[in-house]
């Protein structure tokens, strides 16, 4: 592989430019609304294959992988023989939005696809990604993982200068200040666009015979590049779609890094865009979001979760008989507490895979529908037990109540919970869709407090400390921690420079 061939001449292009991309938390922002459901909610998933005459096959299946990242939408777009691109994208699970017919429609041996939670923009058709946009160089395609947070502040500039504003998404913003830039290729037009935006952002771009990955400077959320044996290259959100369409994982998309793949003699060209010392990566996506077969930031999930739970049950410990977990994302840290504290792990939460986001609840009211349609209990595991329940965060405390409640109805002489991360006590702004901090529970409540609402006999979370501990004193340092300490990753010059990115976005 050709590493950061164009790199020289990329850094000679910025020399004199003023970089001023960097994550930075605006008091502009508004917090999504609050969902009715208690849990975290999945972000979006991406995916880019190029050399590959399956391309778009190959997508569907990759978004298959992904499907946990969001299940409200998802897209593909192609670039088909003559070099137009193709786009299908639905409402709905991929399996639902794609068919053996509609694949066919998409020829061509690059693609990127798209799955979508809405942590910006309503969920409808008219937001589901990947987005394509037509200015005088060609069309260009874009997918995109995280959220921008200077989002209201470049639409209202970029809408007093002309531009009109399809979706509700604020990756249109993307398109929109590519096809605003005076740059003379559309590469450069992507690097232009990144120099203005800030907060969080993976994202593929098609083009023409070019497939280009980005990812923030801090590194947010997760890109990986991997490659397929025929030599097709592959980026996606997690290395989970490597597996299912035998890729082989290669690396990491760098923090701030672009990637370009076409199909002359050069293979990938690396540049970056600017670079910074100190790394943000999300760890929630270790805690919760990624799939446990996946490596996300070069560590395994599942041994990380499985960590997490062992120092729980020496900093947590509990006379208990046996341990369960709240599934899917609770299971492999229950089975790490089980194996530190010699207790058996048993599968007391079964979880129902068919429920839907939304139900019809029967005309008369049956106490705690929602969650008993999505978890059953198992009674011959619980009844007469002391039993510790591992859980990955407790959100608004609505649903560990019902939990703790069905346990106990369920025969549990005692219910412990633990808790694999620490308490929950500010929103995410960088593609986690978080309630208000206002809203989370932790925020408001002591740890004793949270016991007594919830109803459980004792309640314990991974401190913080001991959380930095499972990734070292240099690793610790990389990751973000803003939901447990309510500490962004913010400085004043940073602040500056947001307010100098919108005066310049006034020359546009």
């Amino acid at each position: 592989m050709k590493r950061c061939s164009n790199l020289r001449y990329h850094q000679r292009w910025l020399k004199g430019r003023r970089s001023t991309l960097a994550p930075v938390f605006s008091s502009m922002i508004t917090p999504q609304v609050a969902k009715e459901d208690d849990e975290l909610q999945e972000e979006c998933g991406v995916v880019g294959i190029h050399g590959d005459p399956e391309a778009s096959r190959l997508s569907y299946l990759a978004l298959h992988a992904l499907q946990h990242r969001g299940q409200e939408g998802a897209g593909i777009v192609a670039v088909n023989h003559k070099g137009d691109l193709e786009s299908i994208t639905g409402v709905g699970l991929v399996s639902e939005v794609f068919t053996e017919s509609k694949l066919n429609t998409l020829p061509g041996d690059i693609a990127i696809g798209h799955v979508r939670y809405s942590t910006s923009g309503a969920s409808m058709l008219k937001n589901v990604q990947p987005f394509i946009a037509t200015c005088k160089l060609g069309s260009l395609a874009v997918a995109h993982n995280g959220n921008f947070l200077n989002y209201k502040q470049l639409k209202r500039k970029l809408e007093e200068n002309g531009s009109i504003f399809i979706t509700s998404s604020d990756t249109e913003l993307v398109l929109h200040l590519i096809a605003k830039s005076k740059a003379k290729t559309f590469l450069l037009r992507i690097l232009d666009a990144c120099e203005k935006l800030r907060g969080a952002f993976s994202m593929v771009f098609v083009f023409q015979d070019k497939l280009v990955a980005v990812r923030d400077p801090f590194g947010f959320r997760p890109l990986v590049m991997g490659r397929r044996s025929n030599g097709a290259v592959v980026f996606a959100s997690e290395t989970c779609a490597l597996d299912l369409i035998d890729a082989r994982y290669e690396r990491e998309v760098c923090p701030g890094e672009i990637v370009v793949v076409d199909r002359g003699d050069v293979g990938e060209s690396s540049m970056f865009m600017v670079s910074h010392p100190e790394p943000k990566q999300c760890v929630f996506e270790h805690g919760y979001f990624s799939q446990p077969n996946s490596i996300v930031f070069g560590r395994s999930v599942y041994e990380t979760r499985r960590m997490y739970g062992e120092i729980l049950a020496t900093v947590a410990p509990v006379e208990c008989d046996v341990v369960i977990a709240v599934p899917d994302s609770g299971t492999v840290a229950a089975l790490g507490y089980a194996a530190k504290a010699g207790v058996p792990f048993q599968i007391g939460l079964l979880r129902s895979h068919y429920a839907k986001r939304t139900f019809i609840e029967p005309t008369q009211k049956i106490r705690d529908f929602a969650v008993k349609a999505k978890l059953s209990p198992v009674r011959s595991v619980l009844e007469g037990k002391r039993v510790v329940v591992v859980d990955d965060s407790i959100v608004r405390g609505t649903t560990s109540l019902k939990i703790v409640r069905m346990l106990r109805d369920a025969g549990a002489k005692q219910v412990h919970m633990r808790i694999a991360l620490p308490p929950m006590i500010a929103s995410c702004y960088y593609g986690v869709d978080t309630p208000r901090s206002q809203e989370l529970i932790s925020s408001k409540m002591s740890v004793e407090k949270i016991r007594k609402h919830i109803n459980c006999d004792t309640l314990a979370f991974l401190p913080l400390d001991s959380l930095k501990q499972v990734y070292g004193p240099v690793e610790s340092h990389s990751y973000c921690y803003a939901c447990f300490t309510g500490k962004y990753p913010v400085t004043e010059e940073e602040e500056e420079e947001e307010n100098n990115a919108e005066r310049e976005l006034t020359a546009l």
